[in-house]
């Protein structure tokens, strides 16, 4: 996921991290169970107060895109619960323990298209 901002651009560092945000969701270059930078990571990333980005992650948040798990950081929403995007929480939350238990990702997927099968 990478987010730009042009700080010389009359348009706000909100607005335009507000709209690449919805835009990368609605592509699904983000999909459901995604994890976002920490509000100070992103902060830092693009060169911004950490404000602007806590605004963004509110205003995704009300809008139905991603929602804050605590202490579990801020995910892409399973916005209306279609096949599709549930099935994309299910292969995010797969990656995630393929990759605690050291499953190189070659190996994961063969896994995959087994059970497929």
């Amino acid at each position: 996921m990478v987010f730009t901002v042009d700080k010389g651009s009359p348009v706000t560092l909100f607005e335009q991290l507000h709209s690449q945000a919805i835009s990368m969701i609605e592509s699904g270059e983000l999909i459901a169970g995604t994890k976002l930078p920490t509000v100070r990571q992103l902060a830092t990333d693009l060169e911004v107060a950490p404000y602007t980005v806590a605004r963004l992650y509110r205003s995704l948040e009300a809008d139905g895109f991603v929602e804050t798990l605590g202490r579990n950081g801020t995910v892409v929403k399973a916005r209306s619960g279609t096949s599709a995007e549930l099935l994309q929480v299910s292969a995010t939350e797969y990656a995630a323990r393929a990759r605690d238990l050291g499953i190189d990702a070659a190996t994961a997927l063969e896994y995959v298209r087994t059970a497929l099968g």
